[in-house]
């Protein structure tokens, strides 16, 4: 088992704390979410720029009320919460999910809007949410990776594990890979926005130029994504611009696990 004192905590402070002066790391054994934790933080009105370290969560929460099971040592599961004000909030999620992805590995696939894959199996997901108070927003970002290998029972996607590309990493040495390039990159969208991070994300893009079909019924071909993380979907009615994170896309032929 991991223990807390394994946790590069004060590398990560060191590399992010000249970005975020007020920066504080932490890691707890148990917890029932880290992205409710801050979210909860954030509502009482606490807005230093904190990184939560969960090394079991109880009620993890992924995108679309889904479950998020994090297991010490097999899955890294840590939340971000910051102040940030952008102009526009679109294609926040798929920013979070560059930065993880280029930190990690060439070969990671980016799946919109906020799931990593490798070889159509899911390496994982991305929870962004935020707190408005007073004009003032906190966005927490919520990161969950399978570190190794897992049981694909109860889950929609069969799972992948980052060993398979990288043996020799571990949780701990992940997060160090991954701190200060996801800050960095969350305050350049704050300044920028999606727009200089498309194409980028269109090199690792799993969907384009697949047949797609979506949640609310919808079928076509991912033309990849739009200037504002839109995902650009030919259909027979026309191209259609899908913004909504409300809305799951899967291609046709992904590997999918029975339930």
């Amino acid at each position: 088992m991991i223990t807390p004192t394994a946790w590069p905590a004060e590398a990560v402070w060191e590399q992010v704390c000249p970005l975020l002066p007020e920066f504080t790391v932490e890691v707890l054994p148990e917890i029932d979410s880290s992205n409710s934790e801050l979210m909860r933080r954030a509502r009482a009105g606490q807005h230093e720029a904190t990184l939560l370290v969960a090394e079991r969560q109880t009620a993890g929460r992924g995108r679309m009320g889904r479950v998020w099971q994090s297991q010490p040592g097999d899955s890294l599961t840590f939340s971000l919460s910051l102040s940030l004000q952008p102009k526009d909030w679109s294609g926040l999620s798929l920013a979070v999910g560059l930065s993880l992805a280029e930190s990690l590995h060439p070969d990671v696939g980016l799946k919109w809007p906020n799931d990593l894959w490798f070889q159509d199996r899911k390496l994982g997901g991305i929870l962004v949410e935020a707190a408005s108070m007073g004009g003032r927003s906190q966005v927490v970002v919520g990161v969950g990776l399978n570190i190794r290998a897992r049981p694909a029972e109860g889950l929609n996607t069969a799972p992948a594990a980052l060993t398979e590309l990288l043996p020799d990493l571990t949780a701990p040495a992940a997060l160090l890979r991954l701190a200060l390039p996801l800050v960095q990159t969350l305050l350049a969208f704050e300044r920028e926005g999606f727009a200089p991070l498309q194409a980028r994300f269109e090199a690792r893009d799993v969907l384009k130029g697949r047949r797609v079909h979506t949640s609310d019924g919808q079928q076509g071909m991912a033309l990849g994504v739009s200037s504002q993380g839109a995902l650009r979907l030919q259909t027979d009615a026309g191209v259609q611009d899908i913004h909504s994170a409300e809305i799951s896309v899967r291609p046709f032929g992904a590997q999918e696990t029975p339930r």
